[in-house]
């Protein structure tokens, strides 16, 4: 009898401690997931919770919650844990930086572009990079990955996948040629050097690209990237001109020489190959072309007189040359924050935006604008829309319904209102483009 009675204790107590357990684990769950939906909540009323280009999405019949992606992301709360699963929180914030894809140890997660109500325009490609025009590929931002690491990564695979598919005989020029030098581009052209394909690279400005039109000192990674002939690259926190740096290094040392302020204009099937038409009247024969272009082909204009002026542009390459002039940064995206940010150290700097707040912008530029504003470095102009551009005044007037006019001094004038697809120059080249609505970019075999 005391033997039955000892064990109904010790059962007992063993129950209570796993019950405790269990309590403690769940009490733990319901916080976390309590704690997550408040910063959805929280994304919402900022409206940050809705995605604006590459993104993650969550299966939850696969998910089961090792954290893992959360841990792996390099950016803060874009994935948390709700009711047992993982979640999107700030998706917006997203970069697509593909981490969270690749640590996830159940495959739960793919990447996708556009969402059920709004849609993204991207060319047609398939798995190999290759358009519906048999020959002609694409790779980085115009595709779809902005980030320079995927940038380069895809760079590489787009080549590769050209070299499996076999050197056939041709009479071309060239077996590849590559328009565009940014990440992707400069990543192709050392792939294609590595397989010693008679390669020709073509950059409409400079070397860099996209990453060349960015601020001096604006850090441009966040992740590491395998650079082919070079190896790993390291480098988390890089300016724009280190990273140029070393692409001119890299390039230099493996005999590539890109040729730059070539601007294609056309592209059309000759013989069996393609004949790529330069604005300058240059043309050049190839097996095959890669597209490694920015989706912002032209900067979108803003359509009001005087944005003709010598005063008006569209990206801000040498802000510490500048200097004692009263400036007007347009928009509300990272560009035109960061450009404001480094303006005002020696100018004063005026900010409009159309909206009534920023809601899609990297947290560090959402609290070095707002310690700007707070400290009146910054003079930001709220529900705002430039009406006229005059040689010495910007016209700005207030709300949606456009009221008084109001005329602010100005030297200077830059515009980041964004950039338009080359839709006509890839319809001409005969890629398909279609409207993603929330569909994989990205996922698992």
């Amino acid at each position: 009898m005391e033997t039955l009675i000892e064990n109904v204790i010790v059962y007992s107590l063993v129950f209570a401690i796993c019950l405790a357990i269990v309590f403690l684990y769940l009490r733990k769950q319901w916080r976390r997931s309590k704690k997550t939906e408040e910063k959805i909540l929280i994304a919402k009323q900022e409206g940050l919770f809705e995605p604006v280009s590459l993104h993650p999405v969550v299966d939850e019949n696969v998910c089961i919650q090792t954290g893992a992606c959360i841990a792996a992301c390099p950016e803060k709360d874009i994935l948390g844990i709700r009711n047992g699963k993982a979640t999107t929180i700030n998706a917006s914030h997203c970069i697509g930086h593909g981490a969270c894809f690749h640590a996830c140890p159940t495959q739960a997660i793919t990447l996708c572009i556009g969402t059920e109500k709004r849609g993204v325009d991207l060319p047609h490609v398939d798995q190999t990079f290759e358009t519906n025009v048999p020959g002609v590929y694409i790779a980085g931002e115009l595709g779809g990955m902005g980030l320079i690491k995927n940038a380069v990564e895809q760079g590489r695979q787009a080549v590769e996948n050209i070299v499996r598919a076999g050197k056939k005989h041709h009479e071309a020029m060239y077996d590849l040629v590559i328009v565009g030098a940014g990440p992707a581009g400069i990543s192709a052209s050392l792939t294609a050097k590595k397989h010693h394909l008679k390669c020709l690279t073509l950059e409409q400005d400079t070397l860099g690209g996209t990453v060349y039109t960015f601020p001096r000192s604006k850090i441009v990674m966040t992740s590491p990237m395998d650079l082919p002939l070079h190896g790993k690259v390291k480098l988390f926190e890089t300016s724009k001109p280190q990273l140029l740096d070393l692409w001119q290094d890299v390039l230099g040392k493996n005999g590539i020489t890109i040729q730059e302020n070539a601007k294609v204009e056309e592209i059309v099937t000759e013989n069996g190959h393609f004949k790529v038409h330069t604005l300058a009247g240059e043309a050049f024969t190839a097996k095959n072309v890669l597209l490694a272009i920015g989706r912002r082909g032209t900067p979108r204009k803003l359509g009001v007189p005087g944005e003709t002026l010598e005063k008006v542009a569209y990206r801000l390459l040498e802000p510490e040359n500048i200097s004692g002039k009263q400036v007007m940064v347009v928009g509300g995206g990272d560009s035109a924050i960061e450009s404001a940010l480094l303006l005002a150290d020696n100018n004063s700097v005026v900010l409009s935006y159309r909206s009534d707040a920023f809601s899609r912008i990297k947290p560090k530029n959402q609290k070095h604008i707002s310690a700007a504003i707070e400290q009146k470095r910054i003079d930001v102009r709220f529900n705002t829309t430039v009406v006229s551009i005059e040689e010495h005044e910007v016209v700005l007037v207030v709300g949606e319904n456009l009221g008084e006019p109001v005329r602010v001094k100005n030297d200077l004038i830059y515009i980041f209102a964004g950039g338009e697809l080359p839709t006509q120059f890839l319809t001409k080249v005969g890629i398909k483009i279609t409207k993603k609505f929330g569909e994989a970019i990205l996922k698992h075999k």
